[in-house]
């Protein structure tokens, strides 16, 4: 493929395709599979986060594909009831996915809705080398905080 003024340049990856599988295997929860698509070195809920700050497990920053499963592991306090990615958006190194969801905490009940921005960043190699989600933070503090007062 040829770039402006003639250059050329290698083919871009695909990486769409990447977090879209990435998604079908969540919605199968097959994280061995996922952890696959994943850098060793990952960083995992990258700053700038208030919401591992405030104690949201579920956006505490993490490292590395065995922190990545912690972070699995930490949902299992939530119950699915709408996880929908709904656009996705790709640039040289990035796709960032627009996804509407409904989660209810388990121990207290407490449902929330949000509509977030998960930003998937790749190395050169192909794998997800970071990973943050944008968030309305207040809506998942007051959900974690409501399973601790429960």
């Amino acid at each position: 493929m040829r770039g402006p003024r003639g250059r050329a340049y290698a083919r871009p990856m695909n990486h769409i395709a990447t977090v879209q599988q990435i998604y079908e295997d969540f919605g199968h929860g097959d994280v061995p599979a996922i952890l696959e698509k994943l850098a060793e070195d990952v960083e995992w809920e990258t700053p700038p986060t208030s919401g591992g700050d405030a104690g949201v497990p579920w956006l505490a920053p993490r490292t590395g594909r065995e922190g990545v499963g912690e972070f699995f592991a930490s949902l299992g306090a939530l119950d699915f009831r709408r996880f929908e990615p709904r656009a996705f958006l790709e640039g040289p190194a990035q796709v960032a996915v627009v996804v509407g969801l409904e989660a209810t905490v388990k121990a207290s009940g407490h449902t929330f809705a949000d509509e977030e921005i998960h930003l998937w960043t790749f190395d050169d190699d192909g794998q997800v080398s970071s990973f943050r989600h944008v968030v309305d933070t207040a809506k998942h503090i007051e959900a974690a905080r409501s399973a601790v007062a429960a």
